[in-house]
């Protein structure tokens, strides 16, 4: 058509009336032809200049970003497209894009709706016309369900480890019920030798040491009962696109007079520009308070003088780090210490469920954390030499495909 239109306007002065209309009826049949291609399509499509003003758009763009003013408006046109764009991180995208001359770009965004929480795609392509660029090609995606669905697999995944679980409860549940089982038929032969003997009553605190420790193992299994249900339960993630490094510095900030008062100092690591990952804050902060605690205990395990709190200290002996990088379109966090460590076959059971090191521990702390990593589409390995320290290291994606890797230019806390 477009060679056509060429001809005929070479010729156009010396077409008849009838010609020059049904070259216009031509025209606008092939307009209503792309208007109906560009609405056909199942994604927003944005067509912008070079200055980022609204050119052309499809009406299903309106579902997937908010707009101060409608794209139909006559004003759109004169003014950049980040000024009509009802969301500061898609509005400074955009923004970000005109000013830095991207001209290929991928980001993911969480946006807020009336029907709860949405997750789109915006890819920025090059609009090229007789060879240069005339401007830019949006495309926005919703891609809200592919999310859904990779949170519930990976839920299934924590599911199918239920049966481990299961079995480490039952054992652990047998050795209160036999420690009940035995003081309550104590308790049953005294209450029979009072009978035979005219209801003379065993010795005083008799009765009342069996029913102490019974009370005791009642308390126990609770607590084992309620872990487990904490353990198998989806963890439903309310997952959003944040900048983890704003995330774990509020978390730091809340444990540092704690390890300092232990004689343990903390140094946190991040880069200026940390990429945003999916991640729910309050499993963000569950996850680091559980290794932060372990790698406390490891420090007081192997220096014991770290078990007395002191009121100010200024020669630490423990050392605790959190650092964050950018490493193969993966952002890695490294949780160290320099305390007792852990042998090979500890590292082999440490995420396993009932597995611990200490009195005190249920066993099931590592198994969360590693169902919150799985949870935010992470890894973990650990490395760890004993009576040296142990560093864990997570690995997230990251939702920026065109993020560059940031190596330098880290801040302090």
């Amino acid at each position: 058509m477009r060679s056509y239109v060429n001809r005929v306007a070479q010729i156009s002065s010396k077409l008849t009336k009838e010609q020059i209309i049904s070259l216009l009826d031509k025209l606008v049949d092939e307009n209503e032809d792309l208007r109906s291609i560009l609405e056909s399509i199942n994604c927003g499509l944005l067509i912008l200049d070079k200055n980022f003003c609204l050119r052309q758009n499809n009406t299903v763009v309106l579902s997937k970003i908010p707009f101060s003013v409608h794209p139909e408006d006559s004003k759109t046109s004169l003014v950049p497209i980040w000024e009509i764009i009802d969301d500061e991180e898609v509005s400074a995208f955009f923004k970000k894009c005109y000013e830095k001359s991207v001209t290929n770009s991928t980001e993911e965004f969480t946006l807020s709706s009336s029907t709860g929480v949405k997750f789109i795609s915006i890819v920025i392509s090059p609009l090229v016309h007789n060879g240069k660029l005339s401007g830019s090609v949006v495309l926005v995606r919703d891609i809200t369900e592919k999310k859904n669905q990779e949170v519930l697999v990976r839920r299934m995944e924590n599911l199918a480890s239920l049966t481990n679980l299961a079995a480490g409860m039952a054992h652990e549940i047998k050795n209160p019920l036999g420690a009940i089982s035995i003081h309550i038929q104590l308790v049953q032969k005294a209450l029979e030798k009072a009978r035979e003997n005219n209801d003379i009553l065993p010795e005083k605190k008799f009765v009342e040491k069996h029913i102490d420790i019974v009370n005791e193992e009642i308390e126990a299994l609770n607590k084992l009962v309620i872990d487990f249900l904490f353990a198998v339960r989806p963890l439903k993630a309310q997952l959003e696109l944040k900048n983890p490094a704003k995330v774990i510095r509020k978390i730091v900030e809340f444990f540092i007079p704690e390890f300092n008062s232990y004689q343990v100092d903390i140094e946190c690591n991040f880069p200026k520009n940390s990429p945003k990952i999916l991640l729910d804050e309050k499993l963000m902060r569950e996850l680091i308070l559980n290794l932060s605690q372990n790698s406390l205990h490891a420090i007081q395990k192997r220096f014991p003088e770290c078990q007395e709190q002191v009121s100010s200290c200024k020669n630490f002996i423990g050392h605790f780090s959190i650092e964050g990088n950018v490493k193969d379109n993966r952002y890695i966090i490294k949780i160290s210490d320099n305390g007792c460590g852990m042998d090979e076959k500890t590292i082999e059971k440490v995420f396993e469920p009932y597995y611990t090191t200490t009195a005190s521990g249920t066993g099931l702390g590592m198994t969360m954390v590693y169902k919150i990593i799985k949870e935010f589409s992470g890894d973990i390995q650990v490395n760890s030499v004993v009576d040296k320290g142990t560093t864990f290291t997570l690995s997230f994606p990251i939702s920026q495909k065109d993020k560059k890797l940031i190596t330098e230019s880290s801040e302090n806390i």
